[in-house]
């Protein structure tokens, strides 16, 4: 069958003066933000999913500042530079504190192609406690080595910061952001969602579990090791995360296509 590939009607219309390559990342980001829409991701007009232009420059969609992930649509998603520099036309301001950390990962990873950050309820509760994550559930144990922690600093608007979250990051590809929330990168879109999408369940589950007031089962680290090398939904010769986003699009288009506008 070969690697799945992502599967979106990107319309027989784009902006004047816009590449087909870009358009093309446009609509997917646009679809992104109301797949996030769609399973509850949001917090209100705030947070941020990033996806690098085809290009040799670095440069990056972001959403505009004070729409809801709804109202996100392929036009008016935001092109800016490193330094938060806006290059297409658009009436919408970015968020500050949305360039800090997203530029800091698409300046210095040069395979984090899309960045992807989150307050959700359970994320943003674990990330509040001392141990983290835990490898205690189905959903962490194919996380394992794969996350890093980053002390809480404030409001993240502060560039000098950069050096210090990359330094916690270690290249690994899901940040928790202690007292704050999660992030994750990618080399895809749909990767990137395979990572997040994941660290959220199991976080989900390890909220649910504590709830239940008995203590947790730690999972050996022969098994976590194993459940990690084995888990194949973020390796590219499997599609990373394609068949789950293709099917998350395709319930968004049967709702509400205006993305691709």
């Amino acid at each position: 069958m070969g690697v799945p590939k992502i599967s979106i009607d990107y319309g027989s219309t784009r902006l004047a003066n816009i590449s087909r390559e870009e358009w093309e990342a446009r609509v997917l980001l646009a679809a992104c933000y109301r797949v996030f829409a769609h399973v509850g991701w949001t917090e209100m007009i705030y947070n941020h999913i990033t996806l690098r232009v085809p290009g040799p420059e670095k440069h990056f969609l972001i959403n505009p500042f004070g729409l809801h992930y709804t109202e996100v649509t392929a036009s008016n998603l935001v092109k800016i530079d490193l330094d938060g520099n806006i290059l297409s036309d658009s009436r919408w301001p970015i968020n500050p504190a949305g360039l800090a950390p997203h530029a800091t990962v698409h300046r210095n990873i040069d395979a984090a192609h899309c960045v992807m950050h989150t307050h959700t309820t359970a994320g943003l509760a674990v990330a509040c406690t001392k141990g983290g994550l835990s490898m205690t559930n189905f959903y962490s144990a194919q996380l394992y080595g794969k996350v890093a922690y980053h002390d809480f600093e404030g409001i993240t608007v502060e560039a000098d910061e950069g050096p210090r979250m990359l330094k916690s990051m270690g290249g690994k590809p899901i940040l928790v952001l202690r007292n704050h929330g999660l992030l994750a990168w990618g080399e895809t879109l749909p990767q990137a969602f395979a990572h997040l999408w994941t660290i959220q369940r199991a976080c989900e589950i390890q909220v649910a579990a504590l709830g239940m007031g008995d203590a947790l089962i730690e999972i050996p680290k022969p098994v976590l090791e194993q459940a990690t090398k084995k888990s194949l939904q973020f390796d590219p010769k499997y599609g990373a995360g394609v068949d789950v986003f293709n099917a998350l699009i395709r319930q968004i288009d049967r709702k509400d296509q205006s993305y691709k506008s």
